[in-house]
């Protein structure tokens, strides 16, 4: 039998906020003169990956962006374009705000600077969160072992006494490997019945 559940960790892209690679790639190709596909294929080496382990600062990801597409946007045009394919999960998040005083809740994501000084001010559920485990800070990114191991020492908890929730699914294959009690998001009421067969 498992033991109760003492740590719930959230992915954030797709799962707290939708992001919509296709419109961002096609906002960053007409800004220079390009096709979606085109914006997608340059913007797909090393630097969406250095900028992911924190390689790469605000300025070191406009500049990246920039040379790949073959143009120059200033930073504050830049910052809107780079964060224009999110929005808010509204749905779920009164179920992960009933999550408060029951069990820590941490955040573990893939992500960079900008992103995150975008959407951390329009997510303030997340300034109660336990930890913020993000990918920029830590160096490491999903689905290495390091970065589950990272959220797990934040969350004082056995791995087994853990749910991790990622939309997909080799992440959470990868925090199953670890013993985590990894589950596939996929919907906000879908979500809530998780939580609810977990006890939460």
């Amino acid at each position: 039998m498992s033991p109760p559940v003492r740590a719930v960790i959230l992915d954030l892209g797709n799962v707290l906020a939708f992001h919509d690679n296709a419109l961002l790639f096609r906002r960053l190709g007409a800004r220079a003169g390009l096709d979606a596909e085109e914006a997608a294929r340059r913007l797909s080496g090393a630097g969406w990956t250095a900028a992911n382990r924190g390689l790469l600062g605000p300025e070191g990801i406009r500049r990246d962006v920039c040379e790949a597409l073959g143009v120059d946007v200033p930073m504050a045009e830049f910052t809107a374009l780079w964060n224009c394919h999110f929005t808010l999960h509204d749905a779920v998040l009164p179920h992960v705000e009933r999550l408060e005083g029951q069990v820590k809740r941490l955040l573990l994501s893939n992500t960079n600077v900008l992103h995150v000084a975008w959407l951390k001010p329009r997510l303030p559920v997340l300034e109660r969160f336990d930890h913020l485990v993000l990918s920029c800070e830590t160096g490491h990114v999903k689905p290495e072992p390091a970065i589950y191991e990272e959220a797990l020492r934040h969350a004082g908890c056995a791995p087994d006494e853990a749910a991790f929730f990622d939309d997909l699914p080799e992440y959470v294959a990868a925090a199953n490997t670890l013993g985590i009690r990894g589950h596939l998001f996929t919907t906000a009421d879908a979500f809530d019945a998780q939580l609810r067969a977990l006890g939460l």
